[in-house]
């Protein structure tokens, strides 16, 4: 019987494997997600139910205000941005835009999983590269870029090891580069950096034709609301205008975004509560039948000796009502598990189980 066929590689394509979520109504606390342990900024909230008052409107199409917002901020021409629903959406139109049949896309081995699918999609190949001690490795990235390359896909910090690579390392990257091919650098966890050798790439994406920066409010307290932006030159921000869906973002998430972004009091606070408890789970739980991967992101990778013992470790933790992320279908990793940052209450919860298991002693 004939039926409607899906393009070649459709089919070849492992669907996103999301965290997992406790049952309904259960007393678990969820630390699969990465999602902001202090709720979402007062102000956020305060105009996304502002917004219910204009359900029945479209949204502005170009999310002008949020860009404006943003443009404020971050010191940029709204003019250079361009909103999406989330980060996925516009990581998936430059996919769109820029791939296609017989053309290669470049990312690290343990990089954000969601590549290989909006590669794949697109008709391209995804060429994985190894990294150094879990870290994009910039020789290896270069040395894997052919005359088929057009992409190379870098999430900085990285999920879901949480290494990140510093502003000489990705200036290095780009300068390798030939200049048709794309450097996407992803910061979706850049409000929780510490490291003073970082820098968001907004330079890169402002000064150079084949550079971009995308970077979400997902991991801000916004997750429900799917916002994400992208900085880049002109002639890709034009290029993506021209296919992204016209009302893309909501109006609630478009002032809920502006509001988040103008909340800079909120912002810290968010990111010295993650500071705090990132490093102290860190020390917490590094031994030696534990290592924990040092993290810019608002997340640890924790690493056992075995994956019989990972195994073990995320069912104890989830018997104590402690969700975390399994990160071997996804990733490869399998003696690994990856731990969002929550309360202080959750870190010092999940740090005991961990730490009274007979197999760590």
């Amino acid at each position: 019987m004939k039926r409607p066929t899906p393009q070649p590689g459709i089919l070849d394509i492992a669907p996103y494997l999301p965290g997992k979520s406790g049952a309904p109504g259960s007393k678990t606390v969820k630390l699969s997600a990465n999602e902001s342990p202090l709720g979402a900024s007062p102000k956020a909230m305060a105009a996304f139910a502002e917004a219910a008052a204009h359900l029945e409107i479209y949204p502005e199409g170009s999310s002008r205000l949020l860009r404006k917002a943003l443009g404020d901020v971050h010191g940029v021409d709204p003019n250079a941005i361009v909103c999406g629903n989330g980060s996925d959406d516009l990581l998936h139109l430059l996919a769109q835009t820029y791939l296609g049949e017989g053309d290669e896309a470049v990312m690290n081995r343990f990089g954000f999983s969601v590549y290989p699918i909006i590669t794949k999609a697109a008709g391209a190949q995804i060429v994985l590269v190894e990294e150094t001690d879990y870290t994009a490795n910039v020789d290896a990235l270069l040395a894997a870029v052919t005359e088929r390359t057009k992409v190379v896909w870098l999430a900085n910090p990285n999920n879901p090891t949480g290494t990140y690579l510093s502003t000489s390392e990705v200036e290095r990257l780009h300068a390798g580069l030939r200049p048709d091919i794309l450097l996407v650098i992803d910061n979706a966890y850049a409000e929780y950096v510490t490291a003073a050798d970082f820098a968001v790439g907004l330079e890169l994406a402002l000064s150079k034709d084949n550079v971009v920066m995308v970077r979400t409010f997902s991991k801000m307290g916004l997750a429900a609301a799917r916002i994400g932006w992208m900085v880049g030159p002109d002639h890709i921000v034009d290029a993506i205008n021209r296919i992204r869906g016209p009302f893309n973002v909501n109006l609630p998430a478009q002032m809920a975004g502006a509001a988040a972004a103008r909340d800079a009091a909120f912002n810290e606070k968010l990111k010295a509560h993650n500071a705090q408890w990132r490093d102290w789970l860190t020390a917490e739980l590094s031994g030696n039948r534990m290592r924990v991967v040092p993290s810019q992101a608002n997340f640890v990778m924790v690493l056992f000796e075995t994956p019989a013992l990972a195994a073990k470790a995320f069912e104890t933790l989830a018997q104590a009502g402690y969700i975390v992320r399994e990160i071997g279908a996804s990733y490869g990793i399998d003696n690994g598990l990856r731990i969002s940052i929550g309360s202080e209450a959750a870190m010092r919860g999940v740090a005991d189980v961990l730490k009274s298991m007979d197999d760590i002693q």
